[in-house]
């Protein structure tokens, strides 16, 4: 852990937000940079870099977008390594069920000391759940590959996408979104799985996924007679 915080340090100094100093600053630059620098400097992408995260629960991936002039691009692919509950929102404290949605993370809700390593929570219950009734709380993208509920990544890749997310908070970024669904929402998966309790929920959220894959850019939602609604 101590590791990783000087990495966020060095971070900030490549941002500019506190003045360099020490060589140990730059090995522990190396340590988080060196391993993805490249492919950053390959697609045209930096840290600081506005960050847009989607979340697929079927093939257990998170994408990592990063702002590139008007649109994301995106940047890297995340194996998720561990998660709990079946296809389907979360609906109640302690029902081990990780949530599907559209969430918004701000600063406070980073935790670089976390007994997972490093984690943010993602923001559940949003308006839309709280509208339904729905309960729980605590609700993480987190290393340490162990989950209740949360999405569980190795430590390298928390540690690659905590980066990121505090780097683009770090250059202005107010928030940054999570977005959450049950599969890669193509036409082809959403057929496949029209019959199920949740087709109408998925349907709205695929207004979402749809939106994004259009334009590259984050969709504006909103929620309206407790459903999502794309703006």
């Amino acid at each position: 852990m101590q590791r990783f915080r000087s990495i966020l340090l060095v971070t900030a100094l490549t941002l500019g937000a506190v003045p360099a100093s020490g060589a140990s600053q730059g090995r522990a630059a190396s340590a988080v940079h060196g391993r993805i620098d490249g492919a950053l400097a390959q697609k045209g992408l930096s840290f600081g870099s506005a960050v847009y995260i989607r979340i697929f629960k079927e093939e257990a991936e998170l994408d990592v977008w990063l702002k590139n002039g008007a649109r994301y691009e995106l940047f890297k692919t995340y194996p998720i390594c561990a998660l709990s509950g079946a296809l389907g929102p979360k609906l109640r404290e302690g029902d081990s069920q990780s949530p599907e949605g559209f969430y918004s993370v701000t600063r406070p809700k980073l935790n670089p000391a976390s007994h997972y390593h490093l984690a943010f929570d993602i923001g559940y219950p949003n308006a839309y759940d709280r509208s339904l009734g729905r309960t729980g709380s605590s609700i993480m993208v987190h290393g340490n590959c162990v989950s209740i509920g949360c999405f569980a990544m190795t430590d390298d890749g928390i540690e690659e996408i905590y980066s990121l997310v505090d780097a683009a908070l770090a250059k202005g970024q107010e928030s940054f979104a999570v977005h959450v669904f049950p599969f890669r929402m193509t036409d082809e998966k959403t057929r496949r799985h029209a019959s199920s309790t949740w087709a109408q929920f998925w349907s709205d959220l695929k207004s979402g996924y749809d939106a994004f894959e259009a334009k590259h850019v984050p969709p504006d939602v909103g929620v309206n007679g407790g459903r999502y609604v794309v703006r």
